[in-house]
């Protein structure tokens, strides 16, 4: 059997695609990449020609390929390679830490709508701060402060045993980590626990070249151009 088969949309503006990709370049896992403009005419055949069994209608990436095995949706991948793969550690060995990073992850996974919208994950955009008015929100407020509350209270647990939210780097960091870059590209400003933490997702390698990739895209959809 080969490598299993990662389908992704654009690596500048797909944050759900880098979840997986993300978490099988740290560990190390081969894999082939297929990428997919988004929004596109000809997306949504391309998209579906890889759609799960049984799915033909199906028009979103991420999707793993594993065989003849189909895995879609970025958190149910994430899951997949953790337990297909367990020497990825995916996640954390002690159980009560285990299901403290489930939570967090599935929060990531489920919520935080508001900064999706108002901050759109785009590598290629000017770094700054987000339009005034938006950073005015409310409820923008509360989840960025909701994200921070989250990484420093992972850190203080997790303490000496690794630079991530539960020390080695796992799933619950995949899920985050398109969150630290959008903090990054608006500039949003951090404690000190949480710069730190955001400064070892950074400083990844696979990180920084899917940033590279996604600044050598051409692609524009102006709805993520804020």
């Amino acid at each position: 059997m080969g490598n299993p088969v990662l389908i992704i949309g654009n690596k500048n503006y797909s944050s759900w695609s880098l979840r997986p990709w993300l978490l099988m370049k740290v560990a190390g896992i081969a894999f082939d990449e297929v990428r997919i403009p988004l929004y596109q005419q000809g997306s949504t055949g391309a998209i579906q020609a890889h759609a799960p069994a049984g799915r033909a209608r199906y028009r979103k990436v991420p999707i793993l390929h594993d065989g003849a095995l189909q895995v879609w949706d970025s958190l149910a991948i994430c899951e997949y390679v953790a337990e297909r793969w367990p020497e990825s550690n995916g996640w954390p060995a002690d159980r009560a830490a285990r299901a403290w990073a489930r939570c967090v992850s599935a929060e990531m996974h489920s919520g935080f709508q508001t900064l999706r919208t108002q901050m759109p994950m785009n590598c290629r955009r000017p770094r700054g701060l987000i339009d005034p008015a938006a950073a005015q929100d409310a409820t923008l407020r509360g989840e960025i402060d909701r994200v921070i509350e989250i990484w420093t209270s992972c850190r203080a647990a997790a303490g000496a045993s690794g630079p991530f939210l539960f020390g080695p780097f796992g799933v619950a960091d995949a899920m985050y980590a398109p969150v630290v870059l959008r903090f990054s590209i608006y500039e949003v400003p951090l404690p000190a626990p949480a710069q730190v933490y955001a400064d070892a997702i950074l400083g990844l390698p696979a990180l920084q070249n899917w940033i590279a990739d996604a600044r050598a895209e051409t692609d524009v959809l102006a709805q993520f151009e804020k």
